[in-house]
């Protein structure tokens, strides 16, 4: 259950101990730096034990530690600026080497991408891409590249795809006016959460379609728009967003949409390497 910690400290001030308060005001004032420090680093920076810290988590109601950095990381999640993604990631990283940090972390995001999808929920919506009329797909801003790598290989498998091109809000639901109840709407956003994305998703939803969120967390606000979530865990740490745990989810509904459509893919692939080869898309290798 997601908890407002600020709140939840100025309610329960009063009857902290000194040392309790310590790490409150730490918080308070550095919630950023706080949301990706360990217990020990944290107890540390704020002059206390790891215990301490510990008890403090308790106190607000939440089951351990881990579980209140993961709460105030979902706060901070669409409120970090650029600048301080920055001043973040250089605590977070510290002295590592930035390759070898970068690719650890992005690996970690996997894994959690794997933990935080629902199978029932994933199977429903490949149930829902495959039987709709037409399949729509917004993603702006860093989520655009997502949209479009998805859009590439659904105009493959599917009749009527498209990708939703971000201009202004206005434009964008222009290119979606004529979606109904036969349809889906597949939404991608990750922090910071774009206005227009989130307008696509709850139009197509005032006009009846079933709308998919490909998201990071429940608090998310197009999972609180959408029938169906999908959450992929991205890093908003540094000021490059890494991606890989949603590419690799929209990898997988690629690949289950097409093994839905077992008996159009074989003959449409055929089709297409013929088409490729006529017309010299691809260099051959010639030995």
């Amino acid at each position: 259950m997601e908890k407002d910690i600020l709140a939840a400290i100025e309610e329960k001030k009063s009857g902290f101990s000194k040392g309790q308060f310590r790490i409150a005001k730490y918080i308070e004032e550095n919630f950023d730096k706080a949301a990706f420090m360990t217990a020990a680093k944290l107890g540390k920076t704020a002059g206390v034990s790891e215990s301490t810290v510990v008890r403090f988590a308790s106190e607000l109601g939440f089951e351990g530690y881990p579980e209140m950095r993961l709460a105030l990381q979902d706060m901070i999640r669409n409120r970090l600026t650029s600048v301080q993604r920055i001043e973040v990631a250089k605590t977070v990283m510290g002295d590592k080497d930035t390759f070898t940090a970068v690719l650890q972390s992005d690996v970690e995001k996997i894994m959690l991408t794997m933990e935080a999808v629902d199978r029932d929920v994933f199977d429903r919506a490949v149930k829902q891409i495959v039987e709709a009329k037409h399949v729509y797909i917004v993603g702006t801003r860093t989520s655009a590249p997502l949209a479009a790598f998805m859009g590439f290989y659904f105009n493959l498998l599917l009749p009527d795809v498209k990708v939703v091109q971000q201009n202004s809000a206005n434009e964008l639901l222009e290119q979606i006016m004529r979606i109904g109840k036969d349809d889906v709407l597949i939404g991608l956003s990750f922090p910071r959460y774009s206005k227009r994305t989130v307008k696509a998703v709850r139009f197509a939803k005032d006009m009846g379609a079933s709308v998919i969120a490909i998201t990071d967390s429940e608090s998310s606000p197009i999972a609180r728009e959408s029938d169906t979530c999908l959450y992929a865990k991205s890093d908003m740490v540094s000021f490059v967003d890494s991606l890989v745990g949603p590419l690799s989810l929209i990898n997988a509904l690629i690949v289950a949409v097409g093994g839905e459509t077992h008996e159009n893919i074989s003959h449409t692939f055929a089709e297409l390497e013929r088409v490729w080869d006529e017309y010299d898309v691809y260099v051959k290798n010639e030995s």
